[in-house]
Parts: structure tokens; sequence; C-alpha cells
């Protein structure tokens, strides 16, 4: 029985392609329930660290052409959760629009910071001490992220200050990219509409 709960602000999408198969539900009001069923064991240990860490709920079903390479998974996925994260904040009212946050990680040490803006844009200051991480490819973790800040339409910057351990430099930007989201996306209650002097967002 699925612990997913459809409760606050939620959204869920299903993509298609010749190269992927994915269902995906997401719900910024949760409590730290992934359910998470992809063919990329090292994302299902990224994605639940992030929900974990961002208080979300997210349920992940993927297949893909892994036989390939987990290229087309790990995309696809950032871009289906980029899309319901825009959807499920719907006009962003209240919402406290901006996030900076460090998290350690033993030797590891990354910041991610956020403005869900409706302006996408990813900076990615990262450079690691391997290629691999078991059979995950560490450029993978750029496209995720750049998909997903496309798809949420926000601005994205992540920094690695330091670290020599490549599984723990992207575990604490997983760590820090759902902690900064939660704090962005948490509403304020001093906030009359949104946070802009546009008045949208």
């Amino acid at each position: 029985m699925s612990s997913f709960e459809a409760k606050g602000r939620t959204s869920s999408v299903s993509r298609k392609t010749n190269e992927t198969d994915i269902s995906l539900k997401f719900n910024v009001d949760g409590t730290g329930v992934s359910e998470l069923e992809t063919d990329v064991p090292f994302l299902n240990h990224m994605l639940d660290l992030f929900t974990k860490h961002g208080q979300f709920d997210l349920s992940v079903k993927a297949n893909g052409d892994i036989e390939i390479d987990d290229h087309h998974t790990v995309e696809d996925i950032g871009i289906c959760l980029g899309q319901v994260l825009r959807e499920a904040l719907g006009d962003k009212k209240g919402i406290k629009r901006y996030a900076s946050v460090f998290v350690p990680m033993d030797e590891a040490l990354a910041q991610v910071v956020i403005d869900i803006s409706n302006r996408p844009h990813f900076e990615y200051r990262v450079q690691y001490p391997s290629q691999q991480v078991g059979s995950f490819d560490t450029e993978l973790v750029h496209e995720f992220l750049w998909k997903l800040a496309l798809e949420a339409r926000m601005t994205l910057h992540v920094i690695v200050h330091y670290g020599h351990n490549t599984h723990h430099m992207i575990e604490a930007v997983f760590k820090a990219l759902g902690r900064a989201l939660d704090e962005a996306t948490s509403i304020d209650p001093r906030v009359t509409g949104v946070p802009s002097t546009k008045g949208v967002l």
C-alpha cells in the first residue's frame, strides 16, 4: 500500500518516450516519505536524501534504456520533478522564494542557492575527483540539476567548496538541495501575494 500523502501542494506527471517510462508524484508539504523504483540505484539513494532533508513526499517509478546508459533515465526524472514542482507551487503566493543552504558531508562542503523566480538559470561550480561513483557517471548530476531548474523555472546555483570523496560531495549537494528547496518553498505569513515588486513570479 502506498504511503504517499496527497495533501498540501501536490502534483503528478506521467511521461513516456521511446527511451523512458516515468510516473512521478511530489508533495511540497510532505513528511520526508520516498517511494523510489528506478533502474539507477545511486539516483534512488540521492533522491531519498533529497526527500528526507526537504521534508517532501516523492514517489517515482521509472524504467529506461539503461542498457545504453543511465543518461535518459536521470535526465527525464529531472524533467518530471521540475514540472511537478512548478505545478505544485501554483501562483507561488506567500512563499519565501529565496534560500541559501550549506551542508557538510564529512570532508565535503556543498552550497545550494535557490531563487524560485520563474527565470530558469543554472550555475554549477563542482569538480569531482572521479568520473564515476560505482557505475554512475558523475556528469549526470549536472544533467539532472539543469533539467530540474529549467522545468521548475527557477534559478539554481550549486557549489561544492571542497571535498575529496566524490560520493560525499554529491550526497552533500542533494541534501543541500532538499533543504534549500524546502526553505524557498515554505510559506511566510508576512508575505502578501508574492515576494516580488513585479507582483508576479
